[in-house]
């Protein structure tokens, strides 16, 4: 049985419970949430490449001899310019057979000889020898490459300040709609980042000066680009 004592009691606790509700309600009303975006840009200081060489033969022994000769000459070399062991790896070998093909191109079931598929990744931290270490390549029997991306060795750095850029884009955003609604901007109430873009090489840079006998070589800009999603407190003014 309720007497009239509890009920007393009982409208308290539900009125202050409703009290902390409500201020929780006006609470979670007074804040703002708001994206930023940062870009910092950096001129590439290393970069990587894909060479190596393909040799064919009637036989797959005879064209595994020419390739090793050709490569073991590459790798004499790129010791000669100072490439780190650690920066050069094997990134594809393959022994193939190779088939005769018809009058219209048609391939036959006959293998008429073997072609032999050795590729290196080589990653180079000194790019004005880029240039000079491309024509050393080819000139030591480098028959196939298959491109050239460009890298920031300290990216994280420059990744860093474009976190850092997105958080004061994002806390002007939210300042300028706090002003046009007549408060103010609190304390930060939670951080969230959004993406963080790797950038992609861009080919329109200046060009590193290299001797006239080098392959002529730009390395651009990257831009490291952060989207950070931040909540504000909003305060009276």
């Amino acid at each position: 049985m309720i007497t009239k004592s509890n009920l007393f009691t009982l409208v308290a606790v539900f009125l202050a419970s409703l009290q902390i509700a409500c201020a929780n309600d006006d609470e979670l009303q007074r804040t703002i949430r708001v994206s930023g975006q940062g870009k910092s840009s950096a001129t590439p200081d290393m970069a990587t490449i894909q060479t190596g060489v393909v040799t064919q033969a009637k036989s797959a022994v005879e064209a595994m001899d020419r390739n090793n000769s050709a490569l073991e000459k590459i790798m004499a070399d790129l010791k000669n310019m100072k490439i780190a062991e650690k920066d050069i790896q094997t990134s594809q070998f393959s022994v193939q057979p190779v088939y005769e093909r018809g009058s219209r191109g048609e391939t036959k079931p006959e293998i008429v000889g073997y072609r032999v598929s050795n590729q290196l990744r080589i990653r180079i931290r000194k790019l004005p020898e880029l240039g000079n270490l491309l024509d050393t390549l080819i000139r030591s029997g480098s028959n196939q490459m298959s491109g050239i991306s460009f890298g920031v060795d300290d990216s994280n750095a420059v990744m860093n300040e474009a976190r850092t850029k997105s958080i004061a884009d994002a806390r002007a955003r939210a300042e300028l709609y706090a002003e046009a609604a007549g408060v103010a901007v609190g304390k930060v109430i939670s951080i969230d980042e959004h993406q963080a873009i790797v950038p992609q090489p861009k080919f329109y840079g200046r060009a590193i000066e290299m001797s006239a006998s080098s392959v002529p070589i730009a390395t651009g800009e990257q831009d490291f680009i952060a989207t950070i999603n931040l909540t504000f407190e909003l305060v009276d003014k």
